[in-house]
């Protein structure tokens, strides 16, 4: 083949979808369009309808991820003028665990008119944790019974991930359970619409749906302990093949081709991880490196030649982010968007109005004041929980906590203080990898936020001791998809028959490396060993506090139960 190829990658994310439109060549990114969610994350009412949902769910509606294909792959197409015969591959990346119930036609039981007024049969984002409850049974169940997966969850599953997901879809509408055909990733699920073809990602169903490439799901006496109605859940509704990222699913369908302006028989890659795909689109394809996927969450990455069992994380698997290697996972469940709360919910109308005169962001405005101050010198710490904690704790049941507040503190102090909350946090999990043989040498940081906040990369770097290397692409989870594509496509028809191929040639970082200033290291030394007493006091069980809170604050028509 001649001429030069090219693939695209289209990024899934909580509240719009990305199509990137990439050269093979070179990584270089021709086009990008985003797709706004018309129906947004659903948290509040289900649409059309008078249904109000309860505290913790959140939601979202399948048509909005049609919505993207159709009109985001199209502009790029257009805005390039390249033509679709040169567009060898497809490649998406998704939030996860975001799962559904679909019918043995494999539409979503929300498309159903009889079942879409409940909401256990629309999709259920990544970040509902409605299935706490059920997520502390499985817990729980799983040590009693000695399961051997449960350390490679870093002990505990979490209330986001497909198990607890379905088993509160069982619990709570047995309905919907048994019109389920298959319970899938909405990323697989784009996927079959794209290709006719249904195909279990290693990523997603190692990591979200406890798999493992060499023992499966796990046994049917566990599962019938959890609930004798999912005896049969391995068998049944999460039935079909797992297969390695990069695997091709099959060509583009001629209904899907002329939805998005593609070719018919187009590569399509089966479905992957948001965050995962930014490992190889940063270069990182051996092990000691640590890739932070920074957005409103974040997701820590990490490669190994081995399985090791580490406190907290969310997952160790097989083939789960590079083929041949074991990737960890952990993360924060809320980091850009504690920033957010606070801008949106917490600061003086003199600060909206100081940043528009100055023609800057609220964000912006914060970050520049924030920045004259030194390590210490505010005086307050953090917990980073507003959205509970993922790793390495993983409670959904704890909550934010600031410390050290006078009457003189100001807006950006208490602005940098969440700044460096969340960089405690990642280094908490740093120091959970490290002190379990699996090492930490170095941190590349992708996402929105390495990109607009300068002063939250240097902290990340002074607290962690560490040196950081920024992604050069804006997009790189849709680079990374754009990468996989390739991979599917294979050499033959001018892609790569291997994901480090891949990676040699269209990965991207900036020449900047951001390096630890020792004196703010010493500082933050001091002040994270405040934050690992706060962090074990609140998060660890001597006060329960933030749960009798949050009983408090959920109570309903039945007595409240309060957490001892």
């Amino acid at each position: 083949m001649t001429g030069e190829k090219y693939t695209i990658g289209v990024d899934y994310g909580t509240e719009s979808g990305r199509a990137v439109l990439v050269s093979l060549k070179d990584g270089r990114e021709i086009a990008d369009h985003v797709t706004p969610y018309s129906h947004g994350v659903i948290d509040d009412m289900l649409p059309n309808s008078s249904i109000k949902l309860e505290h913790e769910w959140a939601l979202q509606h399948p048509t909005d991820y049609l919505e993207v294909l159709k009109q985001s792959i199209s502009a790029v197409m257009k805005a390039s003028g390249i033509n679709p015969e040169d567009v060898i591959g497809l490649g998406i990346d998704f939030t996860a665990c975001t799962m559904l119930p679909i019918d043995a036609q494999g539409n979503p039981l929300c498309f159903n008119e009889e079942l879409k007024n409940n909401p256990h049969s629309w999709v259920k984002l990544w970040k509902h944790h409605a299935a706490q409850d059920e997520a502390n049974q499985i817990n729980q169940i799983a040590e009693t019974r000695g399961e051997e997966f449960l350390p490679r969850y870093g002990g505990k599953i979490s209330s986001d991930w497909m198990i607890a997901k379905i088993w509160q879809i069982l619990d709570e509408a047995p309905e919907i359970y048994e019109q389920t055909d298959q319970f899938v990733e909405a990323t697989d699920w784009v996927i079959s619409v794209l290709t006719d073809n249904l195909l279990r990602n290693s990523c997603t169903a190692g990591y979200k749906a406890i798999w493992h490439k060499q023992d499966g799901y796990p046994g049917k006496a566990f599962f019938h302990d959890l609930d004798p109605g999912l005896t049969d859940l391995a068998e049944t509704q999460l039935r079909g093949d797992v297969v390695p990222l990069g695997t091709n699913a099959g060509g583009l369908t001629e209904k899907m081709a002329a939805l998005t302006g593609l070719s018919e028989g187009t590569a399509v890659a089966v479905g992957n991880v948001d965050a995962h795909a930014s490992v190889p689109a940063v270069g990182v394809v051996t092990p000691g490196k640590m890739v932070m996927a920074m957005g409103t969450s974040i997701c820590h990455m990490l490669l190994g030649t081995d399985e090791k069992q580490v406190e907290g994380m969310c997952g160790v698997v097989e083939d789960g982010i590079i083929p041949g290697l074991y990737g960890y996972e952990a993360g924060q469940s809320a980091v850009g968007d504690i920033f957010a709360w606070y801008v949106n919910q917490g600061v003086p109308a003199y600060v909206h109005d100081a940043a528009e005169e100055e023609g800057v962001s609220v964000h912006q405005w914060l970050e520049r004041k924030a920045a004259t101050y030194k390590p210490g010198e505010i005086g307050l710490l953090a917990l980073d929980w507003w959205n509970g904690n993922r790793s390495v704790l993983v409670d959904t049941g704890l909550s934010g906590l600031l410390i050290g507040a006078t009457l003189q503190t100001k807006p950006e102090e208490v602005y940098r203080a969440l700044l460096e909350a969340t960089a405690f946090g990642t280094r908490k999990i740093v120091d959970a990898f490290q002190e379990n043989g699996v090492p930490v040498d170095e941190l590349y940081a992708c996402g929105g936020l390495p990109q607009k906040n300068k002063l939250l990369m240097q902290i990340y770097a002074d607290v962690t001791n560490r040196t950081i290397k920024i992604a050069d692409s804006k997009q790189t989870p849709a680079l990374g998809a754009a990468m996989f594509a390739a991979v599917a496509a294979g050499a033959g028809n001018g892609g790569y028959d291997t994901i480090l191929e891949a990676a040699e040639k269209m990965a991207r970082i900036k020449d900047e490396i951001i390096t630890p200033i020792p004196e703010n290291v010493a500082v933050y030394e001091k002040i994270y060993q405040e934050y690992s007493k706060l962090h074990d006091y609140f998060g660890c069980g001597e006060n329960n506090v933030m749960k009798r809170l949050m009983a408090l604050r959920t109570i309903t028509d039945n007595p409240v139960k309060l957490v001892n």
